[in-house]
């Protein structure tokens, strides 16, 4: 890898040829009321497309500077259209008054594209405890039907378990599929991110996949989720090489930057090149989670990465 450059706030605004104005996160937005979006020129027949995960700016929107409600325009402020939305942000959001039609609505008069909505904090999928696996099902039916009026393809789940590993995978692909019936009726995917524990063992996850053997249920590679815990790690690409025949969507989870642009933890080019080679041509999405860039900041340096990567790929 190389060596971690420091790149200053003033530096990458500069470098970044002035596609965000200086200053705080909500000045970005003040900005782009303003008109000063940035614009991304469609790419015909592109070999993949960009996403904006709502995390990405997960400091800003707990920190209560920006309203999870402008979500869509804040995405399409980056120059992106499509959109990864966070459950956490929405937890006290219900339908009742419209809150997700209205919503969706702002979603298409920015020309964006809500695309799914990751969910945490819902239980255990694959809980030992069938009680408790049932209650955790349950509770992602609310998810399910936003998704669906948001028009998403998929909600984004965890498959935490316990037991051996084999066990572990019994569970998960049972409770993946029981989620999944109820999924198949709103026309939407359940979907399993490497998220901690098993789940970033691309083995393990794989083999849930082939053990729930459902259309309905896949994987959301991420770049840089392959902690097993007790400092080891799971080789990156073979995870994702691993997950890629089920995927549904794919995160490029990015934290540093050199002098280059390029990510220091993930070799993109390496990466993206997996991708494809599994006929995936979807959208890929940002997910920065870095400290020495500011949220918007990193999401930028991803975005010109992927960028950069999808026009040097197209040329090879």
């Amino acid at each position: 890898m190389d060596a971690f450059t420091p790149i200053t706030r003033r530096n990458f605004i500069h470098c970044s040829g002035g596609l965000l104005a200086a200053g705080s996160l909500p000045s970005l937005l003040s900005a782009a009321t303003q008109k000063r979006r940035v614009i991304s020129r469609p790419l015909k027949n592109p070999l993949f497309d960009i996403s904006l995960a709502q995390w990405s700016l997960h400091k800003a929107f707990f920190g209560k500077r920006l309203d999870p409600t402008n979500f869509p325009k804040i995405t399409k402020s980056f120059g992106i259209t499509g959109i990864e939305f966070v459950n956490q942000f929405y937890k006290d959001k219900k339908n009742d008054d419209g809150y997700f039609e209205s919503l969706k609505k702002q979603c298409d008069s920015e020309g964006t594209k809500a695309l799914l909505i990751m969910c945490d904090g819902e239980g255990y999928l694959g809980d030992a405890d069938t009680a408790k696996r049932k209650t955790s099902i349950k509770n992602h039916h609310r998810w399910v039907d936003n998704a669906r009026i948001l028009g998403c393809h998929s909600i984004r789940v965890n498959a935490y378990s316990t037991g051996t590993f084999e066990e572990q995978q019994e569970r998960a692909a049972e409770g993946l599929n029981q989620l999944a019936e109820y999924g198949a009726k709103q026309d939407i995917n359940i979907i399993v991110e490497n998220h901690g524990g098993l789940s970033s063992n691309g083995e393990w996850l794989a083999g849930v996949m082939k053990k729930a053997n459902n259309p309905r249920v896949g994987t959301l590679p991420d770049f840089g989720n392959f902690n097993l815990g007790d400092n080891k790690q799971y080789d990156r690409y073979k995870g994702v090489t691993e997950m890629m025949p089920f995927a549904k969507g794919v995160s490029a989870k990015s934290h540093d930057f050199n002098e280059k642009g390029d990510e220091i933890h993930t070799d993109y080019i390496k990466m993206m090149k997996i991708v494809l080679k599994a006929n995936f041509h979807g959208f890929v999405g940002i997910e920065y989670e870095g400290s020495k860039l500011g949220e918007e900041e990193g999401i930028v340096a991803t975005k010109k990465l992927l960028e950069r990567v999808r026009e040097e790929l197209a040329k090879a």
